[in-house]
């Protein structure tokens, strides 16, 4: 996963960010590997949302064989 800086994250649109307050940029496949791997830190409440922006950054559907989080 290429590291953002502070410069480049904050030139992401709103819609990239799954969690609150712009949390877990979701801008490519790998850091979407990387915020369901790091899902159980996120509130409760925002990880369906994580979880779906995720999944549609990887392609998958939900139910098709990804182990879910």
């Amino acid at each position: 996963m290429a590291r953002l800086t502070a410069q480049q994250r904050r030139g992401l649109k709103s819609s990239v960010f799954a969690g609150p307050n712009r949390s877990y940029p979701i801008p490519d496949k790998s850091h979407a590997r990387s915020a369901l791997s790091l899902i159980r830190h996120a509130p409760k409440s925002a990880q369906p949302k994580i979880k779906a922006r995720a999944y549609a950054m990887l392609g998958h559907k939900p139910g098709n064989g990804l182990r879910r989080t």
